[in-house]
């Protein structure tokens, strides 16, 4: 098992249920799935997408395996190897167990007077994979099978991955509805410092997958993590690596202060919703978009 026993408990506290019996896969019940329940808000993927917060399973096949070590990461990035280790489990089992663990999280919600009993009763029968929980999921040896199992259930598939197995990506056998490639420096030296990579030319490998994001018949989006005092500044680079690129959608989000990462970040470089605004208006007015949504308790806008 890639994860030791503490680190295991440790995960657990904090909701993970680990699935198979290789302990590599997991799920988690989003903050968003929660909120939705109780008619209290939804994630901005409904907002933007149309995904019904709801319904959506929140899962990784690849928990322990991470190129980076992203200073933001709101993981515990000391228990990340940058390869894969050990055997692995079958889609099939990840995605039954991964149902299965999903409904048991949601079992209050049958009792919970401000739930909202047509969303728990759809919520037994999720419909959207974000296949971003933690970990890089381009690393699980059965992706491709892993995304062929979700839409033979007819799943949406939300894939996100760090960009740094281009070989991967070029030759995967069935595309997701939606990729994501992480974008969260202008450079190198602020991938270097803000990211952490664990393997030799991390930044050369990051620019050969987000070449081939126009080659992608899917919907292909770049996602930008902004951090306060470290990442918000160069809008004319972020904006020539956007154009060379060319996805068909930019999301820019801003740090926020959870979890593991305020081990190694501060309150202070959570950036407000204003300085999100016009961080991400300049690099919209260099890269021939504009903001075409947004969502300010996520702290997230769109450039399309």
């Amino acid at each position: 098992m890639p994860i030791q026993d503490a680190d295991l408990k440790g995960l657990k506290k904090k909701g993970y249920r680990f699935v198979g019996s290789h302990g590599h896969a997991a799920v988690k019940i989003c903050h968003w799935t929660k909120k939705s329940l109780t008619d209290d808000g939804v994630c901005y993927k409904e907002k933007f997408y149309g995904i019904e917060s709801h319904r959506c399973l929140q899962m990784s096949p690849s928990i322990p395996f991470c190129h980076h070590k992203c200073l933001f990461c709101w993981r515990d990035v000391s228990i990340t190897s940058a390869q894969w280790k050990g055997p692995y489990d079958e889609p099939k089992i990840i995605i039954d167990q991964g149902i299965k663990a999903q409904r048991s999280l949601l079992v209050g919600y049958f009792g919970n007077d401000k739930a909202n009993q047509r969303k728990v009763q759809q919520a037994q029968h999720p419909n959207n994979a974000a296949i971003s929980l933690a970990g890089e999921p381009l690393l699980y040896p059965a992706l491709d099978d892993l995304l062929i199992e979700f839409r033979r259930r007819k799943f949406t598939t939300f894939l996100v991955s760090n960009g740094l197995t281009p070989e991967k990506l070029e030759n995967l056998l069935v595309e997701p509805t939606q990729l994501y490639i992480s974008l969260d420096a202008p450079n190198q030296r602020v991938y270097q410092d803000l990211c952490q990579p664990q393997v030799k030319n991390g930044w050369q490998k990051l620019k050969q997958s987000l070449d081939m994001l126009s080659s992608f018949d899917c919907r292909t989006v770049i996602r930008m993590t902004c951090v306060k005092d470290y990442n918000m500044f160069h809008p004319q680079d972020y904006a020539d690596l956007i154009n060379r690129s060319d996805p068909d959608l930019v999301e820019i989000k801003a740090y926020m202060y959870v979890g593991n990462s305020r081990q190694r970040l501060e309150l202070d470089n959570m950036p407000s919703y204003l300085q999100m605004q016009n961080f991400a208006q300049s690099i919209a007015e260099r890269c021939d978009k504009e903001i075409i949504n947004e969502s300010r308790v996520s702290r997230v806008l769109l450039l399309g």
